[in-house]
């Protein structure tokens, strides 16, 4: 018989301290579709930021109300405890926490004796004070109250029995969670633990311990999962790592942690498999791609390389993954590049459909070794590497041959840079020569070329190109560099990369835009 795994909250931060990150911002409309993302996980309690703050977290809190609509989370308004010497019943963030509605409230409060005589500039009586009233308050008017004692592990470090007054003075008027918070993000693992329990020995079962932890010396996830060993049961931290300076602790990493290798629950039963898409969703609202090596959620996860691992992985799937990718919404990826071998090869063979035979596939691995050693880098280019792999078996396009192309560019004098470029090229029997002006080489070079071949092929149309990017390989030799140009496109259904390398800037551009072309005809034909 299975034994019942132990239940911990996930409470998710990443409306306020995921936008702290420098250069992410999100309108209001992000914020609720965000909010809807993190509902769909299953993480118990969402927090929506200030209300009363600024325009936006007004705006917010307003539609909130009317328009989200959570299944699996409970919405939580954010603020802190009254003033220095101020009164609850006139205090305006506590009363922005009641105004916003919602069932649940999280205060931060201080909970080190040094921020209380120095940042907030008063006494510690009155320290503990502000968390009891406020608590009380709130409590009062029928909220949940939740309190983040802030710099709580420096605090206790310092002086512990000031930390344990904050926390009874939460806990006595009504609090619900006592959110231990490593601000600075300076404690280690094993200090974590040691000081949780120490805190659970205390509170007993008055009251639910939670940890908050920020990523400073990059202990987040293993501080946050130490202090569930500690006896805490509540988890804060932010989709991805979002969070000011190094960010907060990962719940994409905390999760699956917690529930795939040890005995905890932290989301509903059949919500772990949509961790992966969640986590790109939310970084695609917020224009901020999530890192390709992030454990159980990046690309790279289960990515595979080297020969030797693929090999093994064809025998036995587990032999290089130390959960299966599907747990979490995630999938095994082969990668193809020099280091490819039989087994690699072959399976990608098998992916596109193209039957190789045992000398085609070492053509193929010779044709890798090759080229990647010229600067061509496949893995980055899954289009290229599948036109590779079809030539390999003796394929050859016959969209369009290209007998010639130029580029020009002068400067007017005004001190205008013109570019223009001439494309000859054959279709069948025709031969087509256009002329086109560009804002560079590229989309003039682009432009030519479309212009020649769109009345065979007028699926060009939906072809466009959405990234360019350009790599100088070996800096040493100044301009006369290798360079490497990856371009990408889409024609709405599908998306793909490929790839030029040429001391010439434009034979770079050239080569990696004919073959974006004949992948995108060689699909709208299949």
């Amino acid at each position: 018989m299975t034994a019942q795994k132990i239940a911990v909250e996930i409470f998710d931060t990443t409306l306020r301290d995921g936008l702290q990150v420098e250069g992410v911002t999100a309108t209001v409309e992000d914020k609720l579709r965000i909010a809807e993302q993190l509902d769909y996980l299953g993480v118990r309690y969402i927090e929506g930021g200030w209300p009363g703050a600024n325009p936006k977290d007004i705006e917010f809190f307003a539609r909130a109300s009317t328009e989200l609509v959570l299944n699996t989370s409970t919405f939580v308004a954010f603020g802190s405890t009254r003033r220095p010497r101020g009164k609850v019943d006139d205090d305006q963030t506590l009363q922005h926490l009641l105004d916003a509605n919602t069932s649940a409230v999280c205060i931060v409060a201080k909970s080190s004796d040094y921020h209380v005589t120095e940042a907030l500039k008063t006494t510690l009586d009155e320290g503990a004070a502000m968390i009891a009233d406020s608590v009380e308050f709130l409590h009062g008017h029928g909220r949940q109250v939740l309190v983040d004692m802030e710099h709580f592990f420096d605090g206790y470090k310092e002086n512990p029995e000031f930390s344990f007054r904050a926390l009874e003075a939460a806990v006595l008027r009504g609090a619900s969670h006592v959110v231990l918070c490593d601000t600075n993000g300076g404690s280690l693992p094993h200090e974590i633990e040691e000081i949780v329990g120490q805190v659970a020995a205390h509170v007993g079962n008055d009251v639910i311990i939670g940890i908050h932890c920020h990523d400073d010396t990059g202990c987040a996830v293993a501080n946050s999962m130490a202090a569930v060993r500690g006896g805490a049961r509540h988890v804060q931290g932010t989709l991805n790592g979002l969070g000011e300076r190094t960010g907060n602790a990962n719940l994409t990493s905390i999760i699956p942690n917690l529930q795939l290798k040890q005995d905890y629950l932290c989301l509903p039963e059949g919500h772990m498999e949509r961790l992966t898409v969640v986590s790109h969703r939310v970084a695609e609202t917020l224009n901020r791609a999530v890192n390709p090596q992030a454990p159980y959620v990046g690309s790279s996860a289960f990515a595979h390389k080297a020969g030797l691992h693929v090999s093994a992985i064809v025998r036995a799937k587990d032999a290089y993954e130390h959960v299966s990718p599907e747990l979490v919404g995630n999938g095994t990826r082969f990668v193809v590049s020099e280091m490819a071998g039989k087994a690699t090869i072959q399976m990608k063979a098998d992916d596109l459909g193209l039957d190789l035979d045992g000398p085609a596939i070492m053509h193929v691995i010779d044709e890798l070794k090759r080229l990647e050693h010229e600067g061509y880098h496949f893995e980055a280019a899954d289009a290229s590497l599948e036109l590779l792999m079809r030539r390999a078996v003796g394929w050859q396009h016959e969209f369009f041959t290209v007998e010639s192309m130029r580029v020009i560019t002068d400067e007017t004098a005004a001190g205008e840079f013109n570019t223009e470029a001439t494309v000859k090229v054959w279709v069948g029997d025709e031969r087509y020569v256009f002329t086109a002006e560009g804002n560079g080489p590229v989309n003039a070079i682009d432009t030519a070329l479309r212009r020649a071949v769109q009345k065979a092929y007028p699926h060009l149309a939906n072809i466009h190109l959405t990234d360019y990017k350009v790599r100088i390989l070996d800096g040493g030799d100044a301009t006369g560099a290798v360079t490497r140009v990856l371009l990408s496109a889409t024609d709405g259904e599908r998306d793909w990369t490929t790839i030029g390398v040429s001391p010439n800037i434009i034979e770079a551009s050239w080569r990696a835009l004919e073959e974006s072309l004949v992948y995108g005809l060689l699909h709208a034909s299949s």
